[in-house]
C-alpha cells in the first residue's frame, strides 16, 4: 500500500464520515462520538436500527490491508472459542473497508468498566482467557505481521530519534550516550530461545475492559512474539507485589496453556524496548495535530531530561536476577 507521510486523518469530517458508514450500508442516528485513539480514529454511534456501533479508520502508513486482514482473522478465530474480544463486523463477506483513501472497520460498541490491576480476582480472570488467547494464538504464525526484536524496537526507533528535533541540543550528547549504552544491554540480553506466536501485542491495563469478566480489546499491534509479552505489562508495584501477580496470572494461564519459565528473563528486556520504541513512536506522528495535543510534555526538555534518567534505572532493573516463581536450586 502506498505511503503517506504527514497524513493526519485532517479531512475526517462529519460528511465524510457518515459517507463512509453509508457505503458499507450502515446510516448513524446519532452524532460520533470520538473514542481516545491517537495511531487511528475510532468513533462511536447508534444506527438507524437502534444498535450501538463502534466503527476505526486505520491510518494509512500504519498497516498493509494484508496486515490488517490477519488481524481481523486472529481476532475472530479468538471470538469463535468464546474468547471475550471485540470483533470486527463481517459486511457483505468482508471486515476491512476501503472509502475513498481511507479504510474502516466496524465493530459492535462494547463497554464496561475499568480492570482493577490489584484486584487478584480480576487477574486471575485475566490470566485464564490470555491462556485461552494463547493456546488460539499458537496454531499458526502470522504471515504478514512483524514478529518482536530488535529492529523495529530498538535500531529503526534510535535512528528515528537521531532525526527528530525534539530532543534538546543541550542534551543530545548525553541522550544518545546513554540510549547507546542501554541498547548495548539490551542486545546481550535479548534471545531468540522462545516459540513464537500470535500475540494480542499491546495487552496493558488500557486495553482490557471489565464486564461480568475481562474483555480485550484493540488487536491493532497483534504480531508474532513471545508469550510474555501479553503478561509483563499487567505487573507493577515492588518487586514482590509484581511476584504475586505474577503467580497469579500463570497459575491461572496454565489452566489452558504451557508457559515456558525462562521467558521470564525478556520481562526488563521487553520493558526496554518498549520504552526506546514509545519514544520513536511519537516522534514520528507528531505531524499529526491530535499528537501535540495529547501529549505536550513531549517537546518539554524536562521530558528528555526525565528519559536519561530512566535509561540508567532501566540499566539497573536489567542488572537485576530476573523474576523468578520457582526455587533456583
Amino acid at each position: 500500500m502506498t505511503q503517506q507521510h504527514g497524513f493526519n486523518f485532517a479531512d475526517l469530517n462529519p460528511d465524510l464520515l457518515l459517507d463512509a458508514l453509508d457505503s458499507i450500508g450502515i446510516r448513524a442516528e446519532s452524532g460520533l462520538l470520538p473514542l481516545n485513539s491517537y495511531e487511528n480514529r475510532v468513533y462511536q454511534f447508534v444506527a438507524e436500527d437502534g444498535a450501538r456501533y463502534v466503527t476505526k479508520f486505520y491510518r494509512p502508513q500504519r498497516w498493509t490491508d494484508e496486515q490488517i486482514g490477519e488481524e481481523h482473522q486472529f481476532t475472530l478465530e479468538l471470538a469463535e472459542q468464546e474468547i471475550p474480544v471485540a470483533a470486527p463486523i463481517n459486511i457483505a463477506g468482508h471486515t476491512l473497508h476501503p472509502f475513498q483513501h481511507h479504510r474502516l472497520a466496524l465493530f459492535p460498541s462494547m463497554g464496561g468498566r475499568q480492570f482493577e490491576v490489584d484486584n487478584f480476582d480480576q487477574l486471575e480472570w485475566v490470566g485464564r482467557f490470555l491462556g485461552r488467547i494463547h493456546r488460539v494464538g499458537q496454531r499458526t504464525t502470522f504471515q504478514h505481521r512483524p514478529t518482536i526484536g530488535l529492529e523495529e524496537y530498538l535500531y529503526q526507533p534510535r535512528q528515528t530519534l537521531e532525526q527528530s528535533a525534539m530532543i534538546p541540543d543541550h542534551l543530545k550528547h548525553a541522550f544518545f550516550a546513554d540510549l547507546d549504552t542501554l541498547i548495548r544491554e539490551l542486545e546481550q540480553q535479548w534471545h531468540n530461545d522462545w516459540q513464537s506466536i500470535r500475540l494480542h501485542g499491546d495487552c496493558h491495563p488500557g486495553n482490557i475492559l471489565w464486564r461480568d469478566g475481562p474483555l480485550f480489546v484493540d488487536l491493532d499491534d497483534a504480531r508474532n512474539g513471545p508469550a510474555i509479552q501479553d503478561l509483563w505489562m499487567l505487573l507493577n508495584g515492588e518487586r514482590h507485589d509484581q511476584l504475586a501477580q505474577l503467580d497469579t496470572i500463570l497459575e491461572a494461564y496454565c489452566e489452558f496453556a504451557d508457559f515456558d519459565h525462562k521467558q521470564l528473563q525478556l520481562i526488563e528486556p521487553l520493558r526496554g524496548l518498549r520504552m526506546v520504541h514509545y519514544m520513536a513512536w511519537l516522534a514520528r506522528r507528531w505531524e499529526d495535530p491530535a499528537f501535540p495535543q495529547a501529549f505536550p510534555w513531549f517537546a518539554d526538555a524536562k521530558y528528555w531530561e526525565g528519559q536519561v534518567l530512566a535509561f540508567k534505572e532501566q540499566l539497573a532493573a536489567l542488572n537485576e536476577p530476573p523474576l523468578q516463581l520457582m526455587p533456583q536450586w
